[in-house]
């Protein structure tokens, strides 16, 4: 998903974002697939960063720079970025210096194809500098109720994360045999059902235990 596929009619483009892999976006590609737009000519990143610095949306970029006619989608106006700032410069840098169209599927006024008078140009600008406002305030809110959240949790003794594996019944019986080499380390991990990192884990904190006894 997302190569360059030129096209003598008009370019249409659609980007996709979540913010982690636990995330998808399939109802922001299926938005774009229903305005129109082929899937070969979607692209999403999956993955959040200090900076814009996304690999499919850059790709999509380089892609506008070097074409004509063309027309960026997006299913909402903080696909551009996560904060105020940051969807002003990318709109800015798309409508201006990529001379790229943008759609706003959840936003109809922001289509940057209809308004090419200064009075249309004013009214999507404003508009636009509305909705990034919103939308920071609202990242803002979210991450604070988030914080709340946790914060109430801990305090109730609610434990985050996944749960600790604990050590096997038969773990002390298996790292016997593997330490006097009677078998491999795999038919250990084998025997306790154990992943190699859990297993090695589990070997550390035995020798450690092991070792604090000697000492005493």
């Amino acid at each position: 998903m997302g190569k360059f596929v030129e096209s003598s009619k008009q370019n249409l483009y659609g980007y996709a974002r979540v913010s982690t892999k636990e995330q998808n976006t399939d109802r922001q590609i299926q938005a774009l697939k229903e305005f129109g737009i082929e899937e070969e000519n979607i692209f999403e990143d999956k993955k959040s960063g200090k900076d814009f610095n996304r690999e499919e949306y850059q790709l999509l970029k380089r892609i506008l720079k070097r074409t004509t006619n063309n027309v960026l989608v997006i299913k909402s106006i903080d696909r551009l970025g996560r904060n105020y700032k940051e969807i002003q410069n990318e709109w800015r840098e798309i409508t201006q210096d990529l001379k790229t169209d943008i759609v706003v599927l959840d936003m109809e006024i922001l289509d940057t194809r209809k308004y090419k008078n200064l009075l249309g140009n004013f009214i999507a600008d404003l508009v636009l500098q509305v909705l990034s406002f919103v939308a920071e305030q609202e990242r803002i809110n979210t991450k604070q109720r988030q914080e709340e959240g946790i914060k109430i949790a801990k305090s109730k003794n609610v434990k985050f994360g996944r749960p600790r594996i604990e050590r096997p019944h038969n773990f002390e019986e298996e790292y016997n045999k593997w330490k006097k080499g009677e078998q491999t380390a795999k038919t250990t991990m084998d025997n306790s059902s154990l992943k190699r990192n859990k297993f090695y884990m589990f070997v550390k904190e035995y020798q450690e235990r092991e070792l604090k006894k000697i000492k005493k």
